[in-house]
């Protein structure tokens, strides 16, 4: 099957070139559909930035996809790992989501666009049923060979200062038609369908008429002038059903022959075939004799209300699913933001909360932060629409600033749109905010669509309210395992130390990360790190349990780092907690310029010498704490020389799913080579950088740097 094609002029530019990679693989894996995620660097959002084969409105909830989402590109980027789905059964089974959204047989797959050490996105293929329920193995390197071409291709284009960063909207890319057509054979084809009998017509991947013949304009009654680049459905009343719209999508993805039959007033019966191609679908309308009564396969004439389209039904329902993960405001924002801008047609948007008798600004999309900054803090008492509805209950819609002027005559128009729908968001009675949707053209909205934004509104609501309680209980125990942390580090003569502390992305759950430096003399100390089991209440406060522990211990003079992991043990074995903890204790001594360390199954310290050149200090391990209380651990000696910097780290900071724990430490070993150990805060913020950016992270991160000088 052809792939797409690449635009002559944009072989120059990165773009041109991830097209060509784009073209190319779906060329030689036959795939019908083609689509290219990007991850901007330090992000937890894929965006689309490229697609092929499908229309832009039904990519469109996929235009945003959060990395921690159960979709498969996050799950192959997240995991560095190549996830198939070969059916339709399997799609809904692991990914219910797009099941809901494109309930169709296809196969799919998406890949991770990776260079080791950094993931750029991924990219996204899909099939028609007549592809085998696996992947061959020459179709898995060919996609791997893909996406090992266009990393090196991201990563140019980032370290060149120009990366290629999201657009507005993906750039859709052209069907490669299977040869070019002769002029002379193209007014000859024109000419004999509009000669034929036959009724005939011509769609895009859009839904949008291209050509309709004299037979296929009579049949259906309407010139072909008042269709052209128009979608049927929208324009022929008795052909408005989200049915017909949905047999039209299901062409699309499937690529498969599909039918169905409509009801032309006052009783003419339509049977319509359409046979998609990665051009567009042709259609083919043939009269139906029979009963009128329309067979149970086939679509119902619809009732002169005006129904929500299927492309709107199913991006309602996208919403809702999205909406249903969120767990804090934030989420709700952004989700609700990823999936309104490109789905239902708004430039911008705007959620306002209610906030001790004010309106805050929430969150936006499309406005300027200045335009925001006007708006934020408004009374719920003032003379604005966005005010009016949550007081009122019911939504504004304005087809025009005219019709807003008319409303609200103090409005002045600040941001260049033309048309407007504010929307209440109100819980059991309750308001908790409104929506402001802004168009860049006027729009008259229609009451199915204000019907769908209305719902749309309600769903944000209900969202929005579970939201705010998870925020308030997300403050609490931050607050909570924060005030288990040291607030500050003691100043050591000989040693400069900094740590970082970094909570895991989302959830309300307490990591177990912790650190600590004890003074132990005035030219010794005790570094300490580690990791309880678990990311709940009961492992934080094991936490403080075992820090207090390790403090109390360490403190003891003569006390070894092994021998204070070893009472530390007893007593965890003793509290019985059924949680495991791992501990890296690291004696430091400037006056002999060494360092004694021992482990209970913590990941091991780096330790870079003054020449650069760094160490990964695998010391004997032992048990980690709370399992054994006779385990013991042995204690080692290491240099530590002026200028030297170890660090100790928690598993957070190199553990990554589809990734070697053991790669991922040797590259954690070769930043901290290669950075400059002067500034140790900023070599911190390097190193975490570093890590962030590599993958996305999912738990807790603790860091903790000492740099060894001569000085007091």
């Amino acid at each position: 099957m052809p792939g797409p094609a690449v635009p002559a002029d944009a072989n120059g530019s990165g773009e041109g070139l991830l097209d060509a990679v784009l073209a190319d693989v779906m060329r030689d894996t036959g795939a019908s559909v083609g689509l290219v995620f990007l991850l901007p660097p330090g992000d937890r959002v894929l965006r689309l930035v490229l697609a092929s084969g499908i229309s832009r409105e039904i990519a469109a909830p996929w235009a945003r996809v959060p990395v921690n989402a159960a979709i498969p590109v996050a799950d192959a980027v997240r995991q560095r790992r190549l996830v198939w789905l070969g059916s339709q059964e399997e799609i809904a089974r692991r990914y219910p989501r797009i099941s809901i959204v494109l309930p169709y047989d296809f196969r799919v797959v998406s890949a991770p666009v990776t260079d080791g050490t950094t993931v750029w996105g991924g990219i996204v293929l899909l099939w028609p049923v007549w592809h085998p329920a696996q992947l061959s193995a020459a179709e898995q390197e060919t996609i791997a060979a893909c996406c090992r071409r266009a990393a090196p291709l991201l990563r140019q284009a980032a370290d060149s200062g120009r990366p290629l960063g999201p657009a507005d909207e993906p750039r859709l890319l052209p069907a490669l038609h299977s040869r070019e057509a002769d002029p002379a054979q193209a007014v000859a084809a024109l000419n004999c369908t509009e000669r034929l009998p036959v009724s005939c017509c011509e769609l895009d991947l859009d839904g949008r008429l291209t050509y309709i013949n004299p037979a296929g304009a009579e049949l259906v009654g309407a010139g072909a002038a008042s269709l052209l680049g128009k979608r049927p459905w929208e324009v022929l009343g008795w052909l408005y059903d989200p049915g017909f719209e949905d047999r039209y999508r299901e062409a699309v993805v499937c690529r498969q022959p599909t039918s169905f039959t409509a009801r032309r007033p006052p009783d003419i019966r339509l049977s319509f075939q359409l046979y998609p191609h990665d051009s567009g679908i042709s259609v083919h309308i043939t009269p139906t004799a029979g009963d009128t009564t329309a067979a149970p396969e086939e679509a119902a004439a619809p009732s002169p209300v005006r129904l929500v389209g299927a492309t709107g039904l199913y991006h309602l329902t996208h919403l809702a699913t999205a909406l249903a993960e969120a767990v804090s405001v934030q989420d709700v924002v952004e989700r609700a933001s990823d999936q309104i801008v490109p789905a239902f047609g708004p430039k911008a948007l705007a959620l306002l909360t209610v906030n001790d008798g004010r309106l805050r600004i929430t969150g936006y999309r499309g406005y300027s932060p200045e335009l925001m900054d006007r708006f934020d803090a408004a009374p719920l008492t003032s003379d604005t629409p966005a005010a009016h509805v949550i007081t009122t209950g019911a939504a504004c819609f304005f087809a025009a600033f005219a019709d807003l002027k008319r409303a609200y005559p103090p409005a002045v128009h600040q941001d260049e749109m033309a048309a407007w729908a504010f929307l209440p968001l109100i819980v059991s009675g309750r308001p908790v905010g409104s929506l402001v949707l802004a168009y860049d053209r006027p729009r008259p909205f229609p009451p199915a669509e204000r019907a769908m934004l209305t719902s749309l509104s309600g769903l944000i609501a209900q969202a929005l309210d579970r939201a705010r309680l998870y925020d308030a209980n997300y403050t609490l125990v931050r607050s909570l395992q924060t005030g288990l942390l040291p607030h500050t580090l003691p100043r050591l003569p000989g040693f400069d130390v900094v740590a970082r502390y970094r909570p895991a992305g989302h959830g309300t759950d307490i990591g177990g990360d912790f650190y600590d430096l004890i003074v132990c003399t005035p030219t010794t100390a005790a570094a300490v790190i580690g990791d309880v089991q678990g990311h709940n209440t009961t492992a934080a406060a094991l936490m403080g349990q075992v820090r207090t522990a390790v403090h109390a211990y360490a403190a003891t003079a003569g006390a070894s780092p092994g021998e204070v992991l070893a009472c530390t043990n007893r007593l965890l074995v003793d509290l019985d907690p059924d949680l495991f903890t791992s501990c890296l204790i690291a004696h430091l001594d400037h006056t002999h310029h060494r360092a004694l360390l021992a482990t209970a199954g913590h990941p091991p310290a780096l330790l870079r010498h003054p020449d650069g050149h760094t160490d990964i200090l695998h010391v004997p391990p032992g048990l980690l704490l709370g399992i054994d209380p006779d385990a013991d651990y042995p204690t080692t000696e290491i240099p530590l020389p002026p200028d030297a910097v170890l660090a100790l780290y928690t598993d957070g900071l190199v553990e990554t799913p589809g990734t070697d724990i053991d790669d991922a430490t040797n590259t954690l070993a070769g930043h901290l080579a290669a950075a400059e150990p002067e500034n140790l805060d900023a070599l911190a913020d390097v190193l975490l950088h570093q890590a962030e950016q590599s993958a996305p992270r999912y738990d807790d991160i603790a860091l903790l740097l000492i740099h060894t000088h001569d000085g007091q």
